[in-house]
């Protein structure tokens, strides 16, 4: 695995060489390339101005921001050249916390922290040995893609996670959502839907995680390869029952399957006590 980043966490005076390395395998999405249609050619993209329509080549091409509408300062790279932090290579844990004061909302990107070399893993493993037994996770900044960036270290297995964070203020408020009513719950409602829920309990790692959108286009990509006829794949829309009858149904429907479980494991229970029986006369 090849690392994206190297550089240095920071806490206090503690200081541990890390690199950081891609957790999403995008080896999992099928991309398109856009082709004309007649010819199937594969079709460019070409920079060309606004105003004139000329091509444009990359040295042609500035930065500019619209400080007003149709007002641009022109940013060199010996400005940006200039924008030195500290965050470009060490991430500065600012501060401990627990995990759960930090909104969903927030997390973004994740990245395997691995230590850079022998030296820096047992500080590397002090670090994640005391974050798990703590409950708390590190958050700091870095620099990544042009972009200081707030980020979230936690445990995870036997290593350390990076999560690059979104800022709060780019987080949009729920209350915009149009439709959102305070509507009291029916107690009625409110019981045959955690009774639901209790049913339907489980834990994340018994609910397969898999993209049956990937496989679907796989089969349809494989067949036109092969020249085969290709089968439509479709599910129907459901429908919106009354919540009432949905809710009954639902848990009737869970009922069954327990009860047929229930009715075997009784049943094996009847052939062991017979068995037992037979061995004892």
């Amino acid at each position: 695995m090849r690392s994206i980043w190297k550089g240095h966490i920071q806490f206090s005076l503690v200081t541990i060489p890390i690199r950081l390395y891609n957790a999403i395998d995008t080896g999992q999405t099928i991309g398109f390339n856009l082709l004309t249609k007649e010819g199937h050619h594969p079709v460019g993209y070409e920079k060309k101005d606004k105003v004139t329509g000329q091509p444009l080549r990359n040295e042609d091409i500035v930065k500019g921001y619209e400080y007003e509408p149709g007002q641009f300062v022109i940013v060199e790279q010996e400005d940006l050249n200039k924008v030195k932090l500290k965050s470009e290579k060490v991430i500065e844990i600012e501060g401990f916390v627990d995990t759960a004061e930090v909104h969903p909302t927030l997390f973004e990107a994740p990245y395997f922290i691995g230590p850079d070399g022998d030296v820096a893993a047992k500080t590397y493993g002090l670090l994640c040995a005391t974050l798990k037994d703590s409950g708390k996770v590190g958050i700091g900044k870095v620099v990544l893609r042009d972009r200081e960036t707030p980020v979230l270290i936690t445990p995870h297995e036997n290593g350390m996670l990076l999560y690059r964070l979104r800022y709060p203020s780019e987080v949009k408020n729920i209350n915009e959502v149009p439709s959102l009513l305070e509507v009291k719950a029916d107690k009625e409602q409110l019981k045959l839907a955690k009774t639901l829920v209790d049913s339907m309990t489980t834990h994340f790692a018994k609910i397969e995680m898999k993209d049956h959108y990937y496989d679907a286009m796989k089969s349809i990509i494989d067949a036109k390869v092969a020249g085969k006829e290709i089968v439509m794949m479709t599910e129907e829309e459901p429908k919106v029952v009354d919540i009432m009858t949905a809710l009954k149904a639902s848990i009737e429907a869970k009922k069954k399957p327990m009860e047929k479980a229930i009715g075997v494991v009784a049943k094996q229970k009847k052939v062991e006590a017979k068995k037992q029986k037979k061995k004892v006369g």
